[in-house]
C-alpha cells in the first residue's frame, strides 16, 4: 500500500482476534491510495485471484494476477515477488480487496481500506434476560441513557448490549470497568446477531454473565474501535481526537446478593480478625491498667491496715508487759520469792516470743505461748486451765496472727477467775469446724455486761486488731462472738476458710 506523501495519520494494517485474515487500514485524510500485491518466490501465482470492491460494489472480480507485470522486491528476510493492483481515490470512500488461491477458495485474505470516518457505535438497547417458575423471558431498556440505573436479582442471568448495525461491527470492542476499582473486568470483540431487528437487519449483541458485577456499584460500559492508535504514520491524533470515536454508558448496578472472590473473603476475614484482635487487646489492656490500679489501691489500703495493725501490736506489748511486771512486783511483795524466780523464768521466754515481730506464728507457738502466761499467772492466783486442740488440727502447719488469744486470756484472768483462787478456771480450744477454725476462751467468772463499752484496753486493741485483719484477709473473715453471764464467760474466734 502507499499513500499520498503529504498524507496523515495513516492507520496501516490493523488486525482483529476475532477476523485472523482481515486487515484495516484507517485512512481519515489520504486522497489516492496505491494497492500492491506480494507474493514468495514458492508460492503458485496463477492459481491466485482477486477482487475488488468500491463502497461495496465491485470494480474487479475474480481476476488473475498480470505476471507479466510482476518484480521482484527485497522483503525482511527473502525476496518477494510484487505487483500494483491499482491507483484509486480513496477519498470518503470504502475500497475492500479480496485475494485467495483457487486451491482453497475458502481462505480469503481481506483488506479493507478505510478513507471516511469510523462511526462512534451506538448503543440500542439493554436486556436483562430472567428465569424463573414460568420459564424464560426479558426486559428491554430501549436507547438507554448515559446513565441508567440497573438491579439484579438472583433470577437474572445476564444482560445483553445491543448495538447499532454497520459494515465494520468486527472494528468494535467492548469493556466494562468497575469505577469503584478503575479496572476492567470483561472485555470481547465477539458480535453476535439476532434478537432485535432494525431496517430488516439483525442487530449485533453481546451476552454478559451477571456475576461479571460482583458487588453494587458504577461501571463503565466502553466500545470503540480496535485500532491502534500509538501505531500511525504521521500521527497528529490528541487523546481528545480519540475519546471522539469511544462510546461510554455509565450502568449504577444494584444486586440483591453480592458476590466476593477469595481473595476479598479473606482480606475481609482478616479485618474482621484484626479489628477483634485489636479491639480485644486494647480492653484487656485497660482491664489490665484498671484492675493493676485496684491492685495497686489494695496494695496501698493493705500496707496502711498493715501500718496501724503494727501500731496495735506495739500497743499491746508494753500493755502486756506492764501486766507482767506488776505480777512480779505483786509476787515480790508477798514475800513469793520463789513464785516471783520461776514467773521471771517464764517471763523471759515469754517476752522474746512477744518483742518477735513475725505477723504470724503457728498454732503449736501461740499454744505454747499462752502456756507460758498461764503459768505465770497461775503462781499469782493458783486457778486451773486447759488448753484442748481438736485431733485434726495440723498445730505445725496452720498459722494465725501472732498473740491472737492471749488479751482475751489475759482478759480472762484479771477480769474473771482473779478473785477465785484456786476455784477459777480456764478452758481454751482449737477446733477445726469444716473449713473454719475456731478459737475459744472460756473462764467461770463472775461475767460482764456486753453491752456495755469496755474500757478496758486489751479489749479494745484487740477489737481494732481484729478488725485491720479483715481488711488485709478479704477472703477469710475474723469473726469475734462475747457471751458472758454471772456464771462466766466465752469468747469465740472464728476464722473462716483458714487452712
Amino acid at each position: 500500500m502507499s499513500v499520498d506523501s503529504s498524507a496523515k495519520n495513516v492507520f496501516y494494517a490493523n488486525m482483529f482476534p476475532n477476523q485472523p485474515r482481515t486487515s484495516f487500514s484507517y485512512l481519515p485524510e489520504v486522497n489516492n491510495l496505491s494497492i500492491q500485491i506480494y507474493f514468495r518466490k514458492d508460492i503458485n501465482i496463477q492459481h491466485y485471484r482477486y477482487t475488488i470492491l468500491v463502497d461495496n460494489k465491485p470494480i474487479a472480480v475474480n481476476k488473475s494476477i498480470n505476471q507479466a507485470q510482476l518484480k521482484d522486491v527485497d522483503g525482511p528476510d527473502e525476496v518477494l515477488s510484487s505487483t500494483t493492483l491499482g491507483i484509486f481515490p480513496i477519498k470518503g470512500k470504502t475500497i475492500t480487496t479480496l485475494i485467495y488461491s483457487i486451491e482453497k477458495p475458502i481462505d480469503i485474505d481481506k483488506a479493507v481500506f478505510y478513507g471516511k470516518p469510523v462511526p462512534r457505535a451506538k448503543i440500542k438497547g439493554l436486556r436483562k434476560f430472567t428465569k424463573d417458575d414460568k420459564g424464560f423471558s426479558y426486559s428491554d431498556i430501549a436507547d438507554p441513557k448515559e446513565r441508567t440505573n440497573l438491579t439484579f436479582a438472583e433470577k437474572n442471568l445476564e444482560l445483553t448490549i445491543v448495538k447499532d448495525k454497520s459494515d465494520i461491527d468486527y472494528l468494535y470492542y467492548i469493556s466494562i470497568k468497575d469505577k469503584q476499582t478503575n479496572k476492567i473486568v470483561f472485555e470481547s470483540t465477539s458480535w453476535e446477531y439476532g434478537g432485535l431487528v432494525e431496517e430488516h437487519e439483525f442487530l449485533p449483541y453481546i451476552d454478559i454473565d451477571k456475576n461479571v458485577f460482583k458487588k453494587s456499584g458504577d461501571y463503565e460500559i466502553i466500545i470503540q474501535p480496535l485500532i491502534k492508535w500509538d501505531g500511525c504514520h504521521n500521527c497528529d491524533f490528541s487523546q481528545k481526537d480519540i475519546e471522539k470515536y469511544i462510546t461510554r454508558l455509565t450502568l449504577s448496578i444494584t444486586l440483591d446478593e453480592e458476590a466476593y472472590t477469595k481473595k476479598e473473603l479473606f482480606t475481609y476475614t482478616l479485618i474482621v480478625a484484626f479489628s477483634i484482635g485489636l479491639a480485644f487487646l486494647i480492653t484487656l489492656y485497660f482491664i489490665k491498667k484498671r484492675n493493676k490500679k485496684k491492685l495497686e489501691e489494695k496494695e496501698q489500703q493493705k500496707n496502711i491496715a498493715k501500718i496501724q495493725l503494727n501500731s496495735i501490736r506495739s500497743q499491746l506489748n508494753p500493755h502486756f508487759l506492764f501486766n507482767a511486771l506488776s505480777g512480779i512486783q505483786n509476787l515480790m511483795n508477798k514475800n513469793e520469792t520463789d513464785n516471783a524466780n520461776k514467773y521471771l523464768s517464764k517471763f523471759a521466754r515469754l517476752t522474746r516470743n512477744v518483742l518477735d515481730d513475725k505477723e504470724l506464728i503457728s498454732l503449736s507457738q501461740e499454744k505454747t505461748l499462752l502456756d507460758d502466761y498461764l503459768q505465770m499467772e497461775q503462781l499469782r492466783f493458783g486457778f486451773k486451765y486447759e488448753i484442748n486442740c481438736s485431733e485434726n488440727l495440723d498445730l505445725a502447719n496452720i498459722e494465725i496472727p501472732s498473740m491472737l488469744l492471749q488479751p482475751f486470756v489475759e482478759n480472762a484472768v484479771k477480769h474473771g477467775i482473779s478473785q477465785k483462787a484456786t476455784n477459777g478456771k480456764i478452758i481454751i480450744t482449737f477446733i477445726k469446724q469444716a473449713n473454719d477454725l475456731v478459737l475459744t476462751v472460756t473462764d467461770n467468772g463472775n461475767g460482764f455486761d456486753t453491752e456495755k463499752k469496755n474500757n478496758g484496753l486489751g479489749l479494745q486493741l484487740s477489737e481494732s486488731r481484729i478488725s485491720l485483719l479483715n481488711s488485709i484477709y478479704k477472703d477469710n473473715r475474723f469473726t469475734l462472738a462475747i457471751q458472758s453471764t454471772t456464771s462466766g464467760t466465752k469468747v469465740s474466734l472464728t476464722l473462716t476458710d483458714w487452712q
